[in-house]
């Protein structure tokens, strides 16, 4: 049950009626007809912008137009008042029995409630994570590794078919670099000195690698030219960083459907094949690109390369895909990926990335749109970093990574679920501070208990009822007599539940899971708001002397629990049952 989309029905059907009586020109398009909550509560329980955007194409006043609907209106049991405000904004009241029914909705529909079949199953790719398989996880990556997660279990929820992804960048010179580092490890294992030159990755993370190695070949690769071991070391030292990285993944409740490897793009015809799609489309051609701006002349060296006219789909410049040297660019296994990906039919392609690869946006969407003619979308998340708080001082760096904080110490220290809600309290495009003594006070100020401690609460209620002798099974409470939530305190409750499913549509539609975060602080700010006004006014106390009207505010608390839960199933969040 979607309360806004249902009164957005009604709106539309009556401009329909109206239509037909000759009242509005016949053909309006009300597509931008829209059906939201009020800005200002204290208007109403939804507002429509109808009259607004048919004004003009009808030829009429908005405020005529906002008043014939509002007659209209007014003859569905659902609505209260229909008001017309300013130019022309119509604000609606919806009689309370409308509100309460929902409730008796979320509990017949359980966690399914605010699911919606807006994606329509189409294919959606998240490749998010990525990272060089050349260390364990850190920080940065633990904040792009949630937003995907949770934007993919988003989209399900939205009707999507959605696929989890990694592309493993073991095709560049950084696992070259990994390799070198493990052989010192592998040095170090035998009693030697390692020489850990710079560049080369110093983290003790590296030393079970060198370990292995030597469990694997003994001594026979000491004292070789690193011609005969780099291919094999970097193999081994790349499968030991890719299973650390796994084994990160899962600790903070993360499971792939696909790795895709950079590397099995070389050699296979695959880079050449796209390529030469795009050859075919008269997008590649030889010539030499403009100095860069900020170059003096004398300094630019003008090369012939194969160039892709990314300027054709909005980019800044043409991008190089082939050196003068015949050698492929860093774009060009890029360029194959997304080509196995359109391949692969996805109708839509998102990649998480952190802020620093702001620069491949433009390309990319110029290389999809043009391998797919512009059927496939591309949209490109980029993640700010995240500081790292704890006595209002900047956290050092891990010892065992040797530069960075570690993923692994994050969740050691305050566990999976923290690290999820905590990563998701702002939008993915701006800088998170992470405090480690915000995150584990019992206050308001800590979002993540806050929404637990409201779910927690709703299941102390069911305990108490049950203690009482109350049957509060989800069976039971949906059958009771909602009339009863008829104070005002329960009913801007009873609103909140009603814009989830508006919110998961607003969520998926726009790729923006930190929304899901927002709202189970408003619901959970509500029902505490409720609870405490319990104190002061014993009407409002969940248990009752009558049992009809016990039902009743215990389906709402349970109401409350449904959509929490729901809501911290997309984050990837386990609710918390009671709080010690």
């Amino acid at each position: 049950m979607n309360l806004f989309a249902d009164i957005r029905e009604l709106v539309v059907a009556e401009l329909e009626a109206l239509m037909a009586e000759g009242v509005l020109p016949k053909g309006l398009d009300l597509a931008a007809v829209a059906v939201e909550p009020p800005r200002d509560k204290g208007h109403g329980d939804m507002a429509t912008n109808a009259a607004m955007v048919l004004a003009k194409p009808a030829g009429m006043a908005p405020r005529a137009i906002a008043d014939a609907l509002a007659a209209r209106l007014m003859e569905d049991p659902r609505i209260a008042g229909a008001d017309v405000a300013g130019p022309g904004f119509l604000n609606l009241r919806l009689e309370p029995a409308a509100w309460q029914g929902l409730v008796r909705a979320v509990l017949e529909q359980g966690t399914g409630y605010g699911r919606s079949s807006m994606g329509g199953d189409r294919k959606v790719n998240v490749e998010f994570v990525s990272a060089n398989p050349t260390g364990p996880m850190h920080v940065a990556h633990a904040r792009g590794a949630v937003v995907g997660d949770a934007l993919a279990a988003l989209l399900d929820f939205a009707g999507y078919a959605v696929t989890r992804e990694y592309y493993i960048n073991d095709g560049g010179g950084q696992v070259d670099v990994l390799a070198r580092s493990a052989y010192e490890r592998y040095r170090e294992a035998h009693g030697l000195s390692p020489e850990i030159a710079e560049g080369l990755y110093p983290g003790d993370y590296l030393i079970p690698v060198g370990q292995a190695l030597k469990d694997k070949y003994g001594d026979s690769l000491l004292n070789r030219p690193e011609s005969d071991w780099l291919a094999d070391v970097r193999v081994f030292a790349t499968d030991m960083m890719m299973a650390m990285i796994r084994d990160d993944l899962a600790a903070l409740g993360v499971t792939m459907d696909v790795y895709s490897s950079e590397k099995a793009l070389y050699g296979t015809g695959q880079i050449e094949t796209a390529i030469e799609r795009l050859r075919g489309l008269g997008l590649i051609y030889e010539g030499v690109l403009e100095p860069p701006k900020g170059k003096a002349p004398e300094d630019w060296e003008p090369r012939e390369q194969t160039l892709f006219r990314s300027t054709d789909f909005g980019d800044d410049v043409d991008r190089p895909v082939k050196k003068s040297d015949g050698s492929w660019t860093y774009f060009a296994p890029d360029i194959a990926y997304h080509y196995n990906k359109v391949q692969r039919g996805f109708d839509e392609l998102i990649n998480i990335f952190g802020a620093d690869h702001s620069g491949y946006v433009k390309r990319l969407k110029a290389v999809v749109s043009a391998l797919s003619e512009n059927k496939v979308s591309l949209d490109i998340k980029l993640i700010q970093l995240v500081k790292l708080l704890k006595g209002g001082q900047i956290v050092k760096m891990s010892k065992r990574a040797g530069t960075f904080v570690t993923l692994r110490d994050l969740i050691d220290e305050v566990g999976p679920d923290v690290v999820r809600f905590v990563m998701l309290t702002r939008k993915n495009d701006v800088a998170l501070d992470f405090d480690f003594d915000k995150v584990t006070e019992q206050s308001k100020d800590n979002p993540v208990f806050y929404v637990q401690y409201a779910n927690a609460r709703v299941n102390s209620i069911l305990r108490k009822a049950r203690d009482a002798g109350l049957d509060v099974g989800d069976a039971t409470l949906s059958a009771a007599h909602l009339a009863h939530l008829g104070h005002e305190a329960e009913l801007e409750v009873i609103r909140k539940l009603g814009e989830w499913p508006r919110l998961v549509e607003i969520a998926a539609k726009g790729h923006e899971p930190h929304r899901v975060a927002f709202y189970l602080y408003e619901l959970a700010s509500d029902f505490h708001g409720l609870w405490n006004k319990g104190n002061d006014d014993d009407s409002l106390r969940f248990i009752q002397g009558d049992t009809a009207i016990s039902a009743a505010k215990i389906a709402l608390a349970r109401a409350v629990g449904v959509v929490i839960c729901a809501g911290l199933g997309i984050l990837g969040v386990t609710p918390v049952e009671e709080m010690r």
